[in-house]
């Protein structure tokens, strides 16, 4: 689909220093891609906040004796 954008001069002259005048199109939809992959998973994460309980985890006494245990849980991580 064709969509009308609006750039600064400066910033096209940019994009055409990096990319070329014949990759603008291609560069600005990979572009907004990222930035609404990055928005989705911002809104993931804000979504969890307050989903895991404050206390009465395992890991609530001494967390690093809980990742120590964790990973030496299982022999074949073991080097």
């Amino acid at each position: 689909m064709r969509v009308h954008i609006t750039l600064d001069e400066a910033d096209v002259r940019r994009l055409d220093a990096r990319v070329g005048a014949r990759r603008r199109s291609s560069f600005i939809a990979e572009a907004v891609r990222h930035a609404l992959d990055d928005a989705h998973r911002w809104e993931l994460l804000e979504s969890a906040i307050g989903a895991i309980e404050d206390s009465g985890h395992d890991w609530d006494d001494d967390p690093a004796a809980w990742i120590h245990s964790g990973r030496h849980a299982d022999a074949r991580r073991r080097g």
